[in-house]
């Protein structure tokens, strides 16, 4: 194929929702769909143990929650599929916006009988930030659900987003017989298999006036569906391209990731209508086309000891211009040192295998490199910088002591190495004479999974003391420290970029610091 070719069947995307909509299950049944696992909740060659193929930390097993995101990479139809699986507890939310730099869309599942939630607003809002194009999966229709034009309007009041139903549910709860599409002017009817979903189940694909959908719906569910299609026709919105990729309007499907149902429909419609990769700013360079010859890309995530057999540490990199080869030389933007990449790898949750070649939009795992950082650039031309990675603000704080001074040293090393990942933040106080930790994340369970992979990864105990802090501010570079009215309980700390901050224990302290040093304009981001 010609690098025209290679970019044009690339599908990069992520799946935010919010906790228990459902989507883990989408995951696994996507993959199902594209020919990637043979039984969902698989993991290949694992004599089908029930665990989630994108779930490989033991303590996310033990919760039954995404900690981590991980890289799902396969091919359907023609299409190579980058599927960045994230992590959908709120504590976590800053893993997820630092995936959501690498991906071209996202699809986005609601659960049909609570509509869109907190996480779900949160989450949109930083795809429309980035004017990320969202693909919009109503689940759960098998269950008792909202109605589905509530729903619409829901995404269009509560979000501010254009709606347009690609599909429209048959009766919903105990009365869901199915979807039509329309543009395809065809209803897929939905049947219920034994087994949980763990296969593709048959799906009988008919015409709206068919005698067999007749049959399954009742009179008056059959008289809705006629009603609500006609009120679309009329009322709804149009669909529009240009919309959909600039993020103003999102394609909606309906279905039951759990019982496979419309997950098909969602994937056939996704690489059909989903952006191939497309441009990226880097500074002073510009506007980086896919097809620019050098190539480039960035760095969005690191991640180590994904396989505990060997203590190793993956740097996830997005390319975002010209042709990966592996054994490659190329320039590390922050030390401004070459760099030959040998050790590259392709990703499916923890497995992995060694690649020859990648083209923009596929993640690239690199194995070994330890001066790589999270938001560092990569490329042949060593002026092409991105821009990508910011840094969120966090709302916990706690001071991670070492209990057993005799394990210091593997305390620090595991500490440094989840600094890398971006795990926590770290913070020393000024002025404090003490060198513990001072750490900080977006939610508590953050610190859970230090402690947790300090003893199972590094064998390093740690004792957490919360702090009282609830908000991180940082001040601008031009403002002197000492000049400044600082609240009591407000104490200023240097980040590790040696940035300051000034960490705040409540909203009235910060009100009250405004109007004591007025002119001094903070920031959230650092």
């Amino acid at each position: 194929m010609s690098p025209a070719e290679e970019i044009q069947r690339r599908r990069t995307f992520a799946i935010i929702s919010h906790p228990d909509a459902g989507k883990t299950t989408l995951t696994e049944k996507l993959l199902l769909y594209g020919g990637a696992v043979q039984l969902a909740g698989s993991v290949t060659a694992r004599k089908s143990q029930r665990a989630a193929t994108s779930d490989w930390m033991e303590l996310e097993r033990k919760r039954g929650i995404s900690i981590t995101s991980t890289v799902l990479q396969f091919d359907y139809r023609g299409f190579r599929i980058n599927l960045l699986d994230t992590p959908g507890h709120r504590d976590f939310s800053e893993d997820t916006y630092r995936v959501l730099t690498a991906v071209d869309a996202v699809i986005m599942v609601i659960d049909a009988g609570k509509g869109i939630e907190a996480q779900t607003r949160k989450l949109f809002e930083v795809c429309r930030q980035r004017g990320v194009p969202i693909f919009t999966f109503m689940n759960k229709l098998d269950r008792p659900t909202k109605d589905p034009l509530e729903l619409l309007d829901e995404l269009e009041r509560v979000l501010g987003i254009g709606a347009y139903p690609v599909n429209w549910p048959l009766g919903t709860g105990f009365e869901f017989r199915g979807v039509y599409d329309r543009q395809a002017k065809q209803v897929h009817l939905f049947e219920k298999i034994p087994g949980g979903g763990q296969y593709m189940p048959p799906v009988n694909v008919t015409g709206l006036d068919a005698p067999l959908v007749r049959e399954k719906l009742d009179e008056s569910s059959y008289a809705r569906t006629f009603e609500e299609l006609e009120m679309l026709e009329i009322a709804g919105v149009e669909y529009r391209e240009e919309e959909v990729q600039a993020g103003r309007q999102t394609p909606v499907f309906f279905g039951s990731a759990m019982n496979n149902f419309g997950v098909q429909l969602l994937l056939d419609a996704f690489v059909e209508r989903a952006a191939p990769p497309g441009p990226r700013t880097a500074g002073e360079a510009g506007l980086i086309e896919p097809a620019r010859p050098d190539f480039s890309g960035f760095i969005f995530k690191i991640q180590a000891n994904m396989d505990p057999r060997h203590r190793d540490r993956i740097a996830f990199l997005r390319v975002c211009s010209g042709r990966f080869d592996r054994d490659m030389q190329v320039v590390h933007s922050r030390t401004k040192k070459k760099v030959r990449l040998s050790n590259a790898h392709r990703l499916f949750a923890k497995d992995r295998e060694t690649i020859e070649e990648a083209w923009p939009g596929d993640i690239v795992g690199l194995v070994g490199y330890h001066d790589f950082g999270i938001g560092d650039t990569l490329s042949e031309d060593g002026g092409v910088v991105f821009h990508e990675i910011p840094r969120f603000p966090p709302e916990c704080f706690a001071f991670l002591h070492n209990p057993n001074t005799a394990k210091f040293k593997q305390f620090r090393q595991g500490l440094d190495q989840l600094l890398q990942e971006g795990v926590v933040q770290l913070f020393h106080i000024v002025g404090s004479l003490t060198k513990t930790p001072l750490l900080a994340a977006v939610g508590p369970l953050q610190f859970e999974v230090v402690q947790y992979r300090l003893e199972t990864e590094y064998g390093a105990e740690s004792r957490l003391e919360n702090a009282s802090w609830e908000a991180a501010r940082w001040l601008p570079p031009d403002v002197e420290l000492s000049k400044l009215k600082l609240p009591t309980g407000v104490s200023a700390a240097e980040d590790s970029n040696g940035g300051i901050a000034l960490l705040f224990p409540s909203d009235w302290t910060q009100r009250y610091f405004r109007e004591t040093n007025p002119g001094v304009e903070l920031r959230e981001l650092a």
